[in-house]
Parts: structure tokens; C-alpha cells; sequence
């Protein structure tokens, strides 16, 4: 269980560096934000599939799993690849529309709600008192770290469909969690994150045809792609994939709010924000929140 919450928490702390990748790549080589979408996915997924097909020519640790989905398990791997997918387009889109602190505020803080939810109904997890309470600790402390920084005004502002599609990203992560958590009972955890890379970056290829001078984005930038798509994203992704097969899938989703923690923590040590007295109460509400659920598991 120990082990499982670690592997997730690094896989939440990589993640929390992609903000900062993707705000260099956007001010050094013009990309655009659903470039780097497609890229870190693109660039993923063949070390994925090459991880999990040479385990499976090695012989999988996991011997009641197989070490690639069946047929019946299409329809799954398919939801995770267009769960993954949508999740770039809602996310990076919605930034645009009504800024970073809010679409982060709505995707994330909205994400571990709606997985207890789907795990409760189609996973059978139960949600005893402490989790329950851990989880509004942990919501409500993102909630004060992501707006502390920014101020109310900023994130009180713009929703309309940019609010709507930062919700989409909430439900995309929340649909991709309860899935793989799923689909994990049969398949081996690299198989899985290899066949959701793979299927999200095809689902999102035909974007690049209304993209503007995609080569020379790529170009420009394509050793913070290459960090962006090895890093945060294939060993994060695998790392999750095989956490979340130790865990249930609402205490990944609590454990996963790590990310906003380290992206603001990289925001004060890089790019100069401040904290504020909201976001230091956020941060305190949010490693209590994780200190409760290892508790409670326990």
C-alpha cells in the first residue's frame, strides 16, 4: 500500500514540472500548447511499448495478468486513449480561454471527486469517514494553493466554456484512473500505459494538420519536448500505472494532487510568484490531507 502511494506521489511530482516545461516551450520555440499535448504523447508511447514488449517476451512478474489486452478489452483501451486524449485537448484549451489558475482549479480539484464517484459505482470501493474527510481536505487545499497565488478576482472571472472544458479535463483524468484501475486486474501495469499513449497520440495526430509551422515548433524546442515526453509522461505514467495497481483508485486521485504543490513550489523558486497566506494554508490543508489518508489505509 506504502509503496504504491510513493510510486504514485513521485509520478504527481514529475507532473508538477510540465507546467514549467510547457511556459518555456511556449516563450522559446512558439508552441503551441496542444503541440506539446500531442508531443509528450507521441514521444511517450514508443518507449512504453518497447518496455512492455520486451517484459512480455521476458515473462511478466505478474502471472495471473496477461501481457497484452484481448480482444475484450478493446473497448477499455480504447476509453483510456480517448480519456487521455480528451484530457490535452480540454486542458490546454481551456487554459486559453479562462487562464491557468482557473482550468487548474476546475481539472484538478474537480478530478478527485468525480474518481471516488466512479469508483464507488463501477469499482465497488468503498468510502469509509476517514477517506471521505481526507478527501475534502485535500480539494479544499488545492483549491486555497491554486487561487492563493493568483487572488479570487482571477479565477472568479471567465468561465463559460473554458469552465466547462477544464471540467472535461477533470472527468478525462477521472475516466482514464477508474479504467486503468480496471483493465490492471487482467493486464500487465506497462502494457497499459503503453496502450494508452499509443491510442491517444493517434487519437490526436489529425490535430497537427490545423497546427501553424509545427516543424519549426518542434524543432525549437525538442529537448524540452524529449525531457517532457520521457519524464512527466512515460516514466510518470508508468510509475502511476503500476501505483495505482497497488492502491485504490480514489486514494491515486488524492495522492495525485501533489502535482499543483510542486508547480507552485516551482512557481516560487523560478518564476518568482508568491505564495500568499491562501497558498500556505493550501499547501499545510493538502500534506495533512495526505498524512490522514496514509493513516486511514493503514
Amino acid at each position: 500500500m506504502l509503496l504504491g502511494l510513493l510510486l504514485i506521489a513521485v509520478a504527481a511530482v514529475s507532473w508538477g514540472t510540465t507546467g514549467a516545461i510547457m511556459t518555456l516551450l511556449s516563450r522559446e520555440a512558439a508552441a503551441s500548447p496542444l503541440l506539446v499535448g500531442w508531443s509528450r504523447l507521441a514521444i511517450a508511447a514508443p518507449g512504453l511499448v518497447f518496455a512492455a514488449a520486451l517484459t512480455a517476451r521476458r515473462g511478466s512478474p505478474h502471472a495471473a495478468r496477461r501481457p497484452w489486452p484481448s480482444a475484450a478489452d478493446l473497448p477499455l483501451c480504447a476509453a483510456l486513449g480517448l480519456a487521455m486524449a480528451a484530457y490535452q485537448v480540454c486542458f490546454f484549451r481551456a487554459v486559453t480561454l479562462v487562464g491557468v489558475a482557473a482550468a487548474a482549479l476546475l481539472a484538478i480539484c474537480s478530478a478527485p471527486l468525480l474518481i471516488a464517484i466512479l469508483a464507488a459505482l463501477f469499482l465497488g470501493e468503498r468510502l469509509t469517514p476517514l477517506v471521505r474527510l481526507s478527501l475534502g481536505m485535500a480539494v479544499a487545499g488545492t483549491a486555497l494553493l491554486v487561487v492563493g497565488p493568483r487572488g479570487l478576482g482571477e479565477v472568479a472571472g471567465h468561465f463559460g466554456l473554458g469552465a466547462l472544458l477544464a471540467l472535461g479535463a477533470g472527468v478525462s483524468y477521472a475516466v482514464y484512473a477508474v479504467a486503468a484501475k480496471g483493465l490492471l486486474a487482467r493486464v500487465t501495469p506497462l502494457a497499459v500505459s503503453a496502450i494508452t499513449f499509443a491510442l491517444a497520440a493517434a487519437f490526436l495526430a489529425p490535430a497537427l494538420l490545423v497546427e501553424p509551422a509545427p516543424a519549426r515548433a518542434l524543432a525549437a524546442g525538442w529537448p524540452l519536448l524529449l525531457y517532457l515526453g520521457l519524464g512527466p509522461t512515460a516514466v510518470a505514467y508508468a510509475l502511476f500505472t503500476t501505483g495505482l495497481n497497488r492502491v485504490p483508485a480514489t486514494a491515486a486521485g488524492i495522492v495525485s494532487l501533489l502535482e499543483p504543490l510542486t508547480a507552485t513550489t516551482l512557481g516560487l523558486l523560478v518564476f518568482g510568484e508568491r505564495l500568499g497566506a491562501l497558498g500556505t494554508a493550501g499547501a499545510l490543508l493538502l500534506l495533512a490531507a495526505l498524512t490522514l489518508l496514509t493513516a486511514a489505509r493503514k
